[in-house]
């Protein structure tokens, strides 16, 4: 994917409601809750998901990434609508939060 102009680094979001600070049960819904998450940021730089370039999603297990395929594919319509940017899914030992389950970071092109 070509880019140009400014670029929008956000940090990785877990599935946590930015409210309370509690994760939703279950893979699906803590992907859902980090997509939003990482909407929110973008807003907030004056930036939308049409804009992303590049996703890198942080996962504890495949399997449950796998499991959940249908929801993750519904949430992520909903926030990208038509959009797809470059992505790449990692599996990793652990995250910081031990409850989370997921992790997502995003490059967005402001230009």
């Amino acid at each position: 994917m070509l880019a140009q102009g400014p670029l929008l680094f956000v940090a990785g979001q877990v599935g946590w409601d930015p409210r309370t600070g509690a994760f939703p049960r279950g893979f699906a819904a803590q992907f859902d809750q980090a997509l939003k998450n990482v909407a929110a940021v973008l807003e907030a730089g004056q930036a939308t998901p049409k804009q992303v370039t590049r996703l890198t999603i942080y996962v504890v297990d495949k399997r449950e990434y796998l499991g959940a395929l249908k929801e993750v594919g519904a949430a992520f319509r909903a926030t990208f609508d038509g959009h797809y940017p470059v992505m790449a899914l990692v599996q990793v030992v652990a995250l910081v939060e031990d409850e989370a389950r997921v992790e997502i970071e995003a490059t967005a092109a402001l230009g």
